[in-house]
């Protein structure tokens, strides 16, 4: 089965989504793909500021379900620009390879260069992963730095 994942649709106004939405799934069709209405999401994002037209968005004549947050290339994006979510995420996808590595890392038998390397290697990516480009606050910084502690 051959299906789209993950396509973002930006545009200043309402009215330009709903073209873009029908010209991507047109071109979707086309080649063979199908774009699933049921799991379509919409998310309303000011950058600039300036409040839009607050209209629906709707594909076919159905009207795509807005959220305050959905996940994007692995990634939560909120609504109002905040990364808690996503954070807290990353937390939990660290203490899972954290748990997955256990088996080396609490091993007294192996040396310690080689957990550190594990450690840097496995858990501390999936900690960090997408950080780089987030608008991150002392709070999130300050949770990421006590789960990272906790792990070591």
């Amino acid at each position: 089965m051959l299906f789209a994942y993950d396509i973002a649709l930006i545009d200043e106004t309402r009215g330009g989504v709903n073209r873009k939405l029908e010209q991507w799934r047109h071109s979707l069709e086309y080649k063979g793909f199908k774009l699933n209405r049921s799991k379509t999401e919409c998310l309303r994002r000011e950058f600039s500021g300036v409040e839009g037209d607050g209209g629906e968005v709707t594909m076919c004549g159905v009207v795509v379900p807005r959220v305050e947050k959905l996940k994007y290339l692995g990634s939560f994006v909120e609504e109002r620009g905040g990364i808690d979510e996503d954070s807290s995420h990353r937390i939990r996808g660290g203490w899972k390879k954290w748990k997955k590595t256990s088996g080396v890392l609490c091993d007294e038998k192996i040396p310690l260069r080689w957990k550190e390397r594990v450690y840097r290697m496995v858990v501390r990516p999936a900690l960090h992963y997408g950080a780089e480009c987030w608008p991150i606050k002392k709070t999130q910084v300050r949770w990421l730095m006590v789960g990272e502690m906790r792990m070591i």
